[in-house]
């Protein structure tokens, strides 16, 4: 399979060496100094860039009939923009805040727990994400997507950084050396403390994901999510 890289930074460089590694070809490696030249060769695209640059680049596979999996973060106010977009010229989308596989069976805990936690108000419900200080956004799009399915399955209704109101959940952020990234999920009462968490020790789980998810991706139209590639209902 040809993959064009939309962006070549740390993360970038850990996908290439997995997409080798597993018999891949990259025609592209797009950072902010070079062009698309070479979009048009490949199978699908992986993007890992920045929160200015992730809308151009999956214009740019949409418009020239590149399926693209996303894995940037901080760029989700053009979402709409995009899934149009997409429709539009028919494409293959999948965008998520993790391509973990623990992630995302880590993302299938929380919304399980959220649903057996609804009904019990005497707790409350909080998140705290790490990650290194080189991280532009926060929260991080993981910690987001964690309170969106607390969200979807109780009575809360937004997250915030700020102290909370009683219908709002508070995500911690902190941003300190080197970490890949740490999510944790936390209802807390008077009487005791339930706690979930993920720890990522290194970027080799994001880059296999997105790798894994590119594959299953190639040659297929549609929004699709990491639920549809890994088949977790």
């Amino acid at each position: 399979m040809k993959i064009a890289l939309l962006g070549y930074g740390k993360m970038g460089k850990v996908i290439e060496r997995i997409a080798l590694e597993r018999g891949h070809e990259i025609v592209l490696k797009k950072d902010e100094f070079n062009t698309y030249d070479g979009l048009e060769n490949a199978d699908v695209a992986i993007d890992f860039s920045v929160p200015t640059a992730a809308v151009p680049n999956i214009s740019a596979c949409f418009n020239t009939g590149i399926p693209v999996v996303s894995g940037t973060t901080g760029w989700l106010a053009d979402y709409d923009n995009m899934i149009a977009l997409c429709n539009e010229k028919k494409g293959g989308f999948i965008s998520t805040s993790n391509f973990s596989l623990g992630v995302n069976i880590f993302f299938g805990l929380n919304e399980y727990l959220a649903k057996m936690m609804a009904t019990l108000d005497t707790y409350k419900v909080s998140m705290e994400e790490i990650h290194h200080i080189h991280k532009l956004d926060a929260p991080s799009g993981t910690a987001i997507s964690l309170a969106k399915g607390v969200i979807e399955n109780s009575h809360y209704a937004n997250w915030t950084l700020e102290n909370p109101q009683a219908n709002e959940i508070h995500i911690e952020a902190i941003r300190e050396g080197e970490v890949p990234g740490t999510h944790t999920v936390t209802y807390q009462s008077e009487v005791d403390t339930i706690e979930i968490k993920h720890t990522a020790h290194n970027r080799e789980g994001f880059a296999l994901g997105a790798v894994i998810a590119a594959e299953w991706l190639a040659g297929k139209q549609g929004i699709f999510t990491m639920k549809d590639v890994l088949n977790i209902n």
